[in-house]
């Protein structure tokens, strides 16, 4: 069999494929999350947030509502040198963003129902 034909066999069958698994995940939530930046903060998204006191009133200060809030997670990288990953039952991480220019740090408390804010630092 002569090379062209089966480098159009191949073609066929990788065409056929993508086509059956579009069919299968259309519509699905899948991610690839794989490394852990990623796996982390898909966790803490997943649940409810809660604000301590004192993150409330920092967020009040700086203008800041649940929807940023939740997008400072979302969008921010986990430094896990500063957080306490072995800590039982729940684990805290620094995750770090940029808002407006200024550099914001955040300490949230992951546990296994709910996830809370309980350190805000941005700087000036």
């Amino acid at each position: 069999m002569k090379f062209i034909h089966r480098l159009g066999y191949y073609l066929g069958g990788f065409a056929i494929g993508l086509i059956i698994l579009m069919f299968f995940l259309n519509g699905k939530d899948a991610s690839c999350d794989y490394g852990p930046n990623a796996r982390t903060i898909k966790n803490i998204t997943s649940k409810q947030l809660v604000y301590t006191d004192a993150v409330s009133t920092e967020f009040q200060t700086q203008e800041i509502d649940s929807t940023i809030a939740r997008q400072l997670i979302q969008y921010g990288n986990v430094n896990f040198s500063e957080s306490d990953t072995k800590a039982k039952p729940c684990k805290v991480y620094q995750i770090e963003n940029s808002y407006k220019e200024r550099e914001v740090i955040m300490q949230v408390k992951n546990c296994s129902l709910v996830a809370t804010i309980v350190g805000f630092k941005i700087s000036d």
